[in-house]
């Protein structure tokens, strides 16, 4: 019906009703409800990077500590041990999705909860309603700037997150922000009881290897089979948010380093092979030099552009830095939508000083950089992370697995 709706009616009128009618649809769905997140610990998860990892490892530390915990993520929803994939596209679905999640969630016994919440569900009203006990924020970057207007209306939105923190009328309350980023002093200052901030010279005694790192924490040891120093930032944020809900700091240390893998995220593709395949979302300029970062030696780097039809700034900026990190660099197509996705590789392209290879068939580019690979190399795959689809012209969209493509042509390569 709402699909019919914006075919037949002029979007001037669309748009003025569009408003009212995401926040009439919050209200709505939170009563017929019966506002479930009242009766919850629930813990928010917000930033640019790291939010989805966060969020997960959130989920995790708290399930490990014996509390029924449901999560919502981009990556997945669960509830208690019941999980379902992420199929949306998007991270926070709208009509009614996360409230009628929390109900589910609170019938079926969880006492706590885990929300990703991204800027674009605050233009919609979905976080309202939502009554947190703690928000945590991992870092603010460029990002959805033609989305928004500006960097600064983007940062605004984000930081409406934090305004529903402070008021909920929950109590205590705790904000958990990365003191390091330079948003990070606006979230600290919200008038909350308990304001937790987490900085990367808090821990000690740090190790990187590809796959692994390890550091120490108020003398307690944490180990994690994920690789770079945003991990350990992901790490202490998931340490504060577990601590102010009373769990001890060796069983947090004893959950992080069973968790073996975060799908999309940082996740190794093991086949046999006698190099490392790497497959994870890393959307922004940050998030690709971080990861490329976190592998030293030779990499093969495929990537394409996130996103047809949105910042676009930053496609030349994603070929620099892979043009000047990766020995092997491959650019492919990703999610075009009604965007050339010929002319979103070319921007790419215009930001290096090689010539790339451009294979515009996804699988064909992972099969080229997988074949290129020797001994201790590094194949990272990075745009689509857990996405279920190559989104097309005109809202058609093709099933879509990186990691189901990486294992199959690596079995192929194996043979």
């Amino acid at each position: 019906m709402v699909e019919f709706l914006k075919r037949i009616v002029p979007e001037p009128i669309v748009a003025l009703f569009r408003t009212p009618y995401h926040f009439a649809l919050a209200v709505f769905s939170a009563v017929a409800n019966g506002f479930p997140a009242r009766g919850m610990t629930v813990i928010l998860v917000t930033g640019t990077k790291g939010k989805s990892t966060a969020s997960e490892m959130i989920y995790t530390v708290l399930k490990d500590a014996g509390y029924k915990t449901a999560v919502a993520s981009t990556i997945r929803f669960a509830i208690d041990e019941k999980s379902e994939p992420n199929l949306y596209k998007m991270t926070l679905p709208g009509r009614g999705f996360i409230q009628n999640f929390l109900f589910r969630a609170k019938a079926a016994g969880c006492t706590h909860a885990v929300v990703e919440v991204t800027s674009e569900a605050t233009r919609q009203f979905r976080h309202m309603f939502l009554y947190p006990n703690a928000l945590v924020f991992t870092n603010l970057h460029k990002e959805h700037i033609e989305s928004h207007g500006s960097y600064e209306k983007y940062a605004d939105a984000k930081f409406n997150i934090g305004t529903m923190l402070a008021h909920s009328p929950k109590r205590p309350r705790a904000i958990v922000a990365n003191a390091d980023d330079k948003e990070g002093a606006r979230y600290l200052a919200l008038s909350v009881e308990h304001k937790l901030p987490f900085s990367y010279g808090d821990v000690k005694n740090v190790g990187l290897r590809p796959g692994r790192v390890w550091f120490t924490y108020e003398n307690v040891r944490f180990d994690l089979e994920l690789p770079g120093s945003f991990s350990v930032m992901n790490a202490l944020a998931t340490i504060k948010a577990a601590h102010f809900v009373d769990v001890p700091l060796e069983t947090i240390s004893q959950s992080l380093a069973a968790l073996k893998r975060i799908p999309g995220r940082t996740e190794r593709i093991e086949e046999g092979q006698d190099f490392h395949a790497i497959i994870d979302y890393a959307h922004t300029p940050d998030s690709l030099k971080a990861l490329y970062d976190a592998y030293p030696g030779r990499k093969i780097c495929v990537l394409g552009n996130t996103g047809g039809g949105r910042d676009a700034w930053k496609r030349p900026e994603m070929g620099r830095i892979a043009d000047s990190l990766c020995e092997e660099v491959i650019l492919t197509n990703e999610d075009p939508y009604d965007e050339d996705p010929q002319a979103i590789v070319t921007a790419m392209a215009e930001g290096m000083k090689r010539t790339p290879r451009i294979i515009m068939n996804r699988r064909e580019a992972i099969k080229t950089a997988l074949s290129l690979a020797k001994r201790d190399d590094s194949v990272l795959i990075t745009g689509k992370g857990t996405d279920p689809y190559i989104m097309g012209a005109q809202g058609t969209k093709i099933p879509w697995s990186d990691a189901q493509v990486v294992k199959e042509e690596l079995h192929k390569l194996l043979l």
